[in-house]
């Protein structure tokens, strides 16, 4: 099946790919045409393109249906942040205005009429506020009403209700719960009959097994809702094309982070880069093992797998293409299979290049002090995401609390994706200078390493604090302040105090894991409503920033035929 064949509902979602990501600020009514215009301007135009001329001729066909395949979600997470995206999208696609067509672009660009990096702010009149449950619970329940249900159930219905791939509906007049766990393969049958559909034709097309094996499963996992032994394919996949697609990250479910949201990667893979960093994978039982908290909340096995993958992206979809443009990713998020079989690590090559020299250096040359700016080198900025997605595998996730078996997804709710973030990049430095004072890594990265992270803590506090990963940032650089391991100038540019920033990360790091372990809820909303906040200083650099891009709008530009 092409493009051409798929559904008119699909078809409009599949514009989304070509909008880019943009950045509302501080705008307190609905924008205006030439608002919305110099939104997008903020954003650079990139073209990504990947090198796709060692593959053979049936591995592009097989390419080109993954990219079909993907397409598909947008068009279910367009449903699964608000009910009404469908329609709105609809009356949009009607007006012909510039002003409607503003409006369409900025819609498709955040997956809604809400501006993602400006605290949900709505942009078309009309709407109401950004629902927290998203679509994943009924629009006319409370969050009070669902953890009442959820207490009330057995240990088998709790697992349902929480689990990654249910959505929660209220159940007929006259039945004896309020609600129901519902089965993405039956909420979103008919997109997911045609995502396998296209899944299939694609495993056909490949000669590559370990890709063939996960498609099937993966397709076959769309229309079961058993999404582990797909889970495991993904994580033994060995080919030149390395695709991620079906429901992953949890962000969109602003209630609980329970639910998982439809995305899709669709990458060819970098045998060079890949083989370079494949040794990391080795290295992380030792990290484990000498990680700054009570050696009882370590992990004496980690999962035998850790595969780590440089890729160039071909096309990105649903949750991976909306708003800021993902960098690299850590999954599973199934802590079965993290714990039975490990998690892979992606590096999105082509998107970091992109994001490095378009935005991070014109950031460091206002933000940072003159004498550290030259310090901010790509290779730091590569290898700390890199360490960042290893760190998510680290440290605690299967946990006891008052003699319960729990996990700290579960007892940290809403907050656990920002305390998650924040400590897969404070342990990701931590573990970066763990790895140069053992002679794994070069000293000179530590000479760049933490003016790197300092720049890019302004990129991405850029993105919002109401966003996970700017909120993470935004507690880090706070702490950071707090303890005098960054100061900041007469000027107002920032630097590192060398002296204290080592130890600065070595306590956050505890900190944070200590709280992880315990899964203490209340002391993660406290550091939240503290650190996560955009102090004065830090805005006057922000205010600076006006005339550097925010992120990369990307086309992809690679071709199929």
């Amino acid at each position: 099946m092409t493009s051409a064949s798929l559904p008119a509902s699909l078809l409009l979602a599949m514009a989304a790919v070509a909008a880019g990501s943009v950045l509302l600020q501080g705008q307190s009514s609905v924008p205006s045409e030439r608002e919305l215009d110099a939104m997008i301007a903020r954003f650079e135009p990139v073209d990504i393109r990947a090198d796709i001329s060692h593959l053979a001729a049936n591995e592009r066909r097989a390419l080109a249906k993954l990219v079909d395949a993907a397409r598909v979600m947008d068009a279910i997470f367009l449903r699964q942040v608000w009910a009404g995206n469908e329609t709105l999208l609809l009356e949009l696609l009607e007006d012909r205005s510039p002003l409607g067509e503003a409006r369409l672009r900025y819609f498709l660009i955040n997956k809604g009429p809400w501006s993602r990096l400006d605290h949900n702010r709505p942009f078309i009149p009309g709407v109401p506020e950004k629902p927290e449950q998203a679509n994943f619970y009924p629009p006319d329940a409370t969050k009070a009403e669902i953890e009442a249900w959820l207490k009330g159930l057995d240990e088998q219905e709790s697992a349902r209700a929480r689990g990654f791939f249910t959505a929660i509906r209220r159940t007929a007049p006259g039945s004896t719960q309020p609600f129901e766990a519902v089965p993405y393969s039956l909420v979103y049958q008919p997109e997911l009959t045609l995502a396998a559909t296209l899944l299939r034709e694609a495993a056909a097309e490949t000669s590559q097994p370990t890709l063939k094996r996960y498609l099937e499963t993966r397709a076959d996992a769309f229309l079961t809702n058993d999404y582990y032994e797909s889970d495991v394919a993904w994580m033994e996949l060995d080919a030149s094309i390395e695709p991620t697609i079906g429901p992953y990250e949890v962000y969109e479910d602003e209630w609980f982070n329970f639910k998982a949201a439809f995305e899709a990667f669709i990458t060819v893979r970098d045998d060079a880069e890949t083989a370079k960093l494949e040794r990391f994978g080795g290295l992380l039982q030792e990290i484990e093992n000498n990680l700054p908290i009570d050696p009882a909340f370590r992990n004496p096995a980690l999962g035998a797998m850790a595969p780590i993958r440089v890729v160039n992206v071909v096309f990105t979809a649903g949750d991976a293409n909306r708003g800021v443009q993902t960098a690299a990713f850590n999954l599973p998020n199934d802590e079965r299979v993290i714990r039975e079989k490990g998690s892979k690590r992606v590096m999105l090559k082509n998107v970091q290049e992109a994001k490095f020299n378009g935005v991070l250096v014109p950031i460091a040359q206002v933000a940072l002090a003159p004498a550290d700016r030259s310090k901010v080198s790509f290779d730091a900025f590569f290898t700390h995401i890199l360490m960042h997605e290893l760190m998510h595998g680290l440290g605690p996730h299967d946990i006891t609390v008052n003699g319960r078996k729990t996990t700290v997804r579960q007892e940290l709710r809403e907050t656990y994706s920002a305390m998650e973030e924040a400590k897969a990049d404070v342990s990701g430095l931590w573990a970066l200078q763990f790895l140069v004072d053992r002679g794994e890594l070069p000293a000179s990265l530590a000479a760049s390493m933490y003016d790197t992270f300092l720049a890019s803590a302004f990129r991405s506090i850029r993105f919002g604090v109401n966003e996970a990963h700017g909120r993470g940032v935004a507690m880090q650089l706070n702490y950071f302040l707090d303890q005098g391991a960054v100061r900041v100038a007469d000027d107002g540019t920032f630097a590192v105090v060398p002296d204290r920033i080592r130890e600065a990360v070595t306590s956050l790091t505890r900190e944070i894991m200590t709280l992880q372990a315990h899964g203490d809820y209340a002391r993660a909303r406290t550091m939240i409503e503290t650190l996560g906040v955009v102090r004065p200083e830090v805005q006057k650099v922000l205010d600076r920033l006006t005339g550097v891009p925010v992120d990369i709008a990307p086309r992809f530009t690679t071709p199929l035929d």
